[in-house]
Parts: structure tokens; sequence; C-alpha cells
């Protein structure tokens, strides 16, 4: 029997040992020298409660961005030298992208890093939205902010191991399709390994 999503059943799971994930771990071969310098990031996974239960919000970036344009994402990005630590980039970036003010959201813990293919180090910071709020995206980088109830992507059987290729090679990654929105890569990593720790 699935155990009952709460807010207190988050905060629990945090404290299962995880190892860091990452965009090679379907693809070992693929993985870099250990030595590659990488660069800090920190994303937000806002949680906010909807009646009796609890939903994810997420962006889909826009269009006309260098870097993974239309893919689903957590808000976030690299931190900066004014950013205290990749909590407080987390949130700046939240604020940035979706309107999300950092004093409306509680941290509740960090998930392991997951290191990306682009030699990102991303810390996910687990985050409850205290109070209703009304997203406002930025457009240069968010076409559209979006919710997925938790429990869709708490549920390890919703997740698929997809490929193509890429750059000569066969890649391999997660997917967690929801409605129109196709869910893949290092979004859905983290949050598979969320799913694995609940």
């Amino acid at each position: 029997m699935q155990k009952k999503i709460s807010r207190q059943a988050i905060i629990d799971c945090l404290s299962v040992g995880s190892a860091p994930t990452s965009d090679f771990d379907l693809n070992p071969e693929a993985r870099p020298a250990a030595e590659t310098p990488l660069r800090d990031a920190g994303v937000l996974v806002p949680l906010r409660a909807r009646g009796q239960e609890i939903s994810l919000v997420l962006t889909k970036r826009a269009s006309g961005l260098k870097h993974h344009p239309g893919q689903i994402s957590f808000p976030g990005g690299r931190v900066e030298e004014t950013d205290r630590d990749v909590t407080a980039a987390a949130l700046r970036e939240a604020h940035e992208e979706i309107g999300l003010p950092a004093e409306n959201v509680d941290v509740l813990g960090l998930l392991p890093p997951h290191r990306t293919v682009t030699n990102f180090k991303m810390q996910p910071v687990l985050g409850w939205i205290r109070e209703d709020f009304v997203p406002r995206p930025e457009r240069g980088e968010v076409s559209e902010v979006f919710e997925v109830p938790l429990a869709h992507v708490l549920d390890p059987s919703r997740y698929i191991v997809q490929s193509r290729r890429w750059r000569g090679q066969r890649r391999y990654y997660y997917t967690v399709p929801f409605g129109p929105y196709y869910i893949w890569g290092a979004t859905a990593r983290v949050l598979r390994r969320l799913a694995e720790s609940f």
C-alpha cells in the first residue's frame, strides 16, 4: 500500500540516504573524467497544497533559448557571485522566472545533487509554497508555468526509459509524461530519485 502523501512524509523522505544522480546514470560509457570541473546551479522543486492534494510547479522553457528550448524544467539556474549558496540561487531564480517571492517559500531540504551533461552540479531544493500566488512567467525564459499532481511523479511505475541518438551515440533517459507535457532528462531523473526515496 502506498503511503499517504503529505508535507511531513515528504520531509521524512529527505532523510533516506540516496546517492547523487546524473545524466549519465543510464549511459555510464559516456561519463566524462572525474576531474572535469563542474559549475554550481540551484533549482527549486516547488510544492503547493491544492485542497487535499499536493502539486508540483514546473516550467516550460521558452522556445528561443539557446540551451534546452521548450523543455520542462524546475525554476533555477547557475549560482551567481551574489548568491549566498545554492538555495539562495534557486530562490532568486524562481522569483525571476515565475514571480515566486522567496519569503513565500519554506525550504524543506535538499535532494541529492544531479550532474548534467552540460557539466553543472545541479542542487535541487525542495520548497513548500506557503500562500497562493499567481505565477508571472519571465517571457524571455519561460513560456508556461503549470502544475502536476505530486502523486503522479511519486509513482515509479509512471517512469519510462526512452532513447535517442545524440552526438552520434544512442543515449537513454527517463521520462514521466503528464498530459501534453513531456517531462524527461534531468528533471525526470531528479523526480525519479524523489519517488525512489518516498
